[in-house]
């Protein structure tokens, strides 16, 4: 029945178990949706669109799957595909209006997406096609988010983060070997030490990415396992004893990338390891990301009063009030990225903690934070490439001074006069304002040709050179 309300569009009356609900005549949805749209007016922010996309992948797939198993016919499975389809390829996100802080399970997104694809297949069809008996069929939300989440999650990973992440180990890669000539002073506990190369300096950086890239992928064979053919406990109550099998068959084929029925579908449904694992590889990858960006902003600080060892692309002003600075923008967006992914972290390992008895009750919150740190973390690392690395260049000048200016140049000494000699040097350095070489020259026993080539910068930066390496931080 259609309505006109006042200060508000037509309107139209839906029922469902509970009673009538007034909602947008326009709206695909029906009165389920509508109830939960009004019971959760928290953050006006719904689920993220790859959710909604992943859950009309996987209505999909449990369509074929009943066709296939002889439980809904031809005709209403058809229909039931073509409208999942287009939720699965986001035609309809407007759809989905409800608050990312539900009901714990799920539940009121998973009735929603039955009622948008039961209203779009009633249409195609022209006849009734029902939300739970039909497109619902053989499923219960406690199956179908959890599933959801996995799906989602091994998508955003595999079409996003990792190709990101493989994009700024190419960069730091590159520009390793570009700098490897370029020798510098190393530091320790922010105070000068041995000198390392530029290139070893970035060769550990992209080492850093490869094992972040290695993490992630170690996360996706317990995303794997799906839930889906466990309906509400695990027991698999009222669905046909393939149909978790099939359906995981069905999304492998869907979605390019291989998935499978859960071991166990009572581990499957109570709990979310699988999630918090996930949460913590991201974790890693973010604490990754802040040091390296962190280091990228400091060896650029300056220009004039900072390291100054590395020249960043000047991207936009800095100051409101100090005419031409730069700041280094990008790694500060790298590094508040990086903070977000951690504190999405913390609570998605707090929802892994809220699997009561037999379903966790956190989902919607976790999958949220879990998809927007996947999204966060690739962003951001195209942009660390594409407005910032890419463009780094070296300082040489000021990049080799310090060497020859730091008393840290006494460590390379200790093979040849001992360590208590060459700290005498060291001091003397110090307070004197003279170098290491030239007090070497005259008090350390040495000619001056075994000082020069003691202390040669490229000679410090290759392992095996000098008996009794210094050790220590």
């Amino acid at each position: 029945m259609m309505t006109e309300g006042a200060g508000m569009g037509a309107t139209r009356i839906e029922r469902d178990t509970m009673g009538e609900m007034v909602l947008p005549a326009d709206a695909l949805y029906a009165a389920t949706t509508q109830r939960a749209v009004e019971n959760f007016p928290i953050s006006g922010d719904p689920l993220p669109a790859n959710f909604i996309h992943a859950l009309g992948l996987v209505k999909l797939a449990a369509a074929r799957v009943n066709r296939d198993l002889g439980l809904l016919s031809p005709e209403i499975a058809g229909a039931i595909e073509k409208a999942a389809q287009a939720v699965a390829a986001g035609e309809y996100d407007r759809e989905f209006p409800i608050d990312v802080f539900q009901t714990g399970s799920g539940t009121s997104t998973n009735m929603n997406a039955n009622e948008v694809i039961g209203t779009l297949a009633t249409r195609a069809l022209g006849s009734k096609v029902h939300p739970n008996d039909h497109v619902n069929l053989g499923q219960s939300s406690n199956d179908v988010i959890p599933t959801v989440l996995h799906v989602a999650a091994v998508l955003g990973i595999e079409q996003d983060l990792i190709p990101a992440l493989r994009h700024l180990h190419a960069c730091l890669d590159g520009k390793a070997m570009e700098f490897d000539r370029i020798v510098k002073i190393g530091r320790t506990h922010l105070m000068d030490a041995v000198p390392i190369r530029l290139g070893q300096e970035f060769s550990g950086y992209a080492r850093q990415i490869e094992l972040s890239i290695a993490r992630v992928e170690a996360t996706l064979p317990g995303l794997r396992e799906l839930a889906i053919g466990g309906t509400a406990v695990g027991t698999g109550l009222n669905t046909h004893a393939e149909f978790g099998t099939r359906v995981a068959r069905e999304l492998t084929d869907l979605a390019g990338t291989g998935f499978r029925e859960a071991e166990n579908h009572f581990e499957a449904q109570a709990a979310q390891d699988a999630y918090v694992f996930t949460a913590g590889a991201l974790t890693t990858v973010a604490a990754t990301m802040m040091k390296i960006a962190n280091d990228i902003r400091l060896l650029g600080s300056g220009p004039q009063a900072g390291l100054g060892e590395l020249i960043l692309p000047a991207i936009q002003p800095g100051s409101s009030i100090m005419p031409g600075k730069v700041n280094p923008v990008i790694c500060e967006a790298v590094i508040q990225v990086g903070a977000q992914v951690t504190g999405n972290s913390a609570a998605i390992t707090i929802g892994g903690q809220w699997g009561q008895l037999n379903l966790n009750v956190m989902l919607p919150m976790m999958a949220r934070n879990l998809l927007e740190s996947l999204k966060l973390l690739s962003n951001v690392s195209r942009l660390f490439v594409d407005k910032c690395l890419a463009g780094v260049e070296p300082n040489i000048e000021r990049a080799e001074g310090y060497i020859e200016r730091s008393i840290s140049m006494a460590t390379a000494l200790n093979p040849h006069i001992g360590y208590e000699n060459a700290a005498k040097i060291a001091k003397k350095s110090y307070a004197t304002g003279r170098t290491v070489r030239d007090i070497a020259y005259e008090e350390s026993g040495l000619t001056r040709e075994q000082v020069d080539e003691a202390l040669h910068p490229h000679h410090q930066t290759i392992a095996g050179t000098g008996a009794g390496q210094a050790a220590g931080g």
